[in-house]
């Protein structure tokens, strides 16, 4: 498991970073960098890199490994470090505080600013690296693809998500981001699948739903990732989060993620609240967003 690196930062002096800086370029070209060549890609003398190296070590944000030479690769909190140093530095956040939540693919903390906000890391491909190349079309076209790139690609792409639907979709507002690491608004609510709807507010949280993926399509996106584990439902309306495998509009399969999005979202509320969701024609729903004619969308909405 991933550790909190927030305590380790006041120890890490200048050069600590630019060792793991170094590493990190070095991994652009090879899993495990050698470890002759960190002088050039850290601008440490050899001495300093020695001594650098025992004091990452310790600190488990590297990790050191023999084959036919002696190589290190950043471990997710050598990485971490490197992405929480640059918001620091950037006066983005001034403070780390507890954890929001932790998935499968990325961990969620408060962090503090002008007022608390949050901090996404992204982890995709750390574990399960082979099944994350082959799912994501941002790794495709590279030969060597190491998990730093795709965790990077990941919050990349999220974050230019969140900046084109801002405010228009009821999104977190983007603030920062830096390598794999995102900051945002902080998002008041409870997940979807862990909300019981009173029956007066099935059909109307359900509506709300379908109405920002309308709006997103209209704004030039599909989340094609939907369900019941990336919408907050608060008092004041729904959030969407979880971005990072949305499509603009004009890619290939957008109409096919936009109608799985909807089938995910409908098929949800049609299995835990049967009494209030029935039957949906999901294509006519899906061809009404995408052709911008949303009276299909609000008859279902309101029937």
């Amino acid at each position: 498991m991933v550790q909190n690196v927030a305590g380790v930062l006041p120890e890490l002096e200048p050069e600590d970073y630019h060792l793991l800086s170094g590493i990190e370029q070095g991994m652009r070209f090879s899993e495990w960098v050698a470890k002759e060549k960190i002088p050039k890609f850290s601008r440490l003398t050899t001495e300093d890199v020695e001594y650098r190296i025992d004091r990452c070590l310790d600190r488990e944000l590297i990790e050191r490994k023999t084959i036919q030479y002696e190589g290190y690769t950043l471990k997710f909190e050598g990485y971490d470090a490197l992405a929480l140093h640059s918001f620091a530095e950037r006066d983005t956040i001034s403070g780390f505080g507890a954890s929001l939540g932790v998935g499968k693919e990325s961990d969620v903390y408060e962090v503090q600013s002008y007022e608390p906000m949050a901090l996404k890391y992204h982890r995709e491909g750390y574990t399960n690296f082979r099944e994350v190349m082959k799912e994501r079309d941002y790794t495709s076209d590279r030969e060597h693809v190491s998990w730093l790139y795709t965790a990077r690609k990941a919050a990349e792409r999220e974050y230019e998500a969140l900046e084109a639907l801002y405010p228009q979709v009821s999104v977190p507002r983007p603030v920062d981001q830096n390598r794999h690491a995102i900051v945002m608004e902080k998002i008041d609510g409870v997940e979807l699948s862990q909300t019981k709807l009173e029956d007066e507010q099935v059909r109307p949280v359900l509506g709300l739903i379908l109405r920002e993926l309308r709006d997103a399509y209209a704004e030039g996106r599909v989340h094609a990732d939907m369900s019941e584990y990336n919408v907050f439902v608060a008092e004041s309306g729904i959030t969407i989060f979880d971005w990072p495998q949305s499509v603009p509009t004009d890619h290939e399969n957008a109409d096919e993620f936009l109608e799985r999005d909807i089938e995910n979202v409908v098929g949800y509320f049609r299995r835990k609240y049967p009494q209030h969701v029935g039957d949906a024609d999901i294509e006519a729903l899906a061809s009404a967003i995408a052709e911008g004619s949303y009276e299909t969308v609000e008859k279902f909405i309101e029937r």
